[in-house]
């Protein structure tokens, strides 16, 4: 039987519990318009490399971060409340 709590306080919660609330939070980049200037004297092929190489030792976490994210938690009524009246508040 999987047990549910509300991730914010800890509340026991119940699968079909009425009082039980998923809440889901994206981040991402809020990349605008790129302007791209071309350099007829650039290899695209050595910068494709160069970031290739950059991300083969980057932290594959610290990558997704800054790109995308998604998580889903459980939250109680009180809670839900709570956080649609200020979801910015920790």
């Amino acid at each position: 039987m999987i047990r549910y709590e509300c991730d914010r306080c800890g509340v026991p919660l119940g699968a079909n519990d009425p009082r039980r609330f998923i809440v889901k939070l994206e981040v991402y980049a809020a990349a605008g318009h790129m302007d791209l200037v071309l350099d007829p004297h650039a290899d695209p092929q050595r910068e494709m490399d160069e970031i290739m190489r950059s991300l083969s030792v980057a932290d594959p976490d610290e990558v997704e971060d800054q790109t995308y994210r998604c998580l889903r938690f459980n939250v109680c009524d009180t809670c839900r409340r709570n956080l649609l009246a200020n979801p910015l508040r920790t």
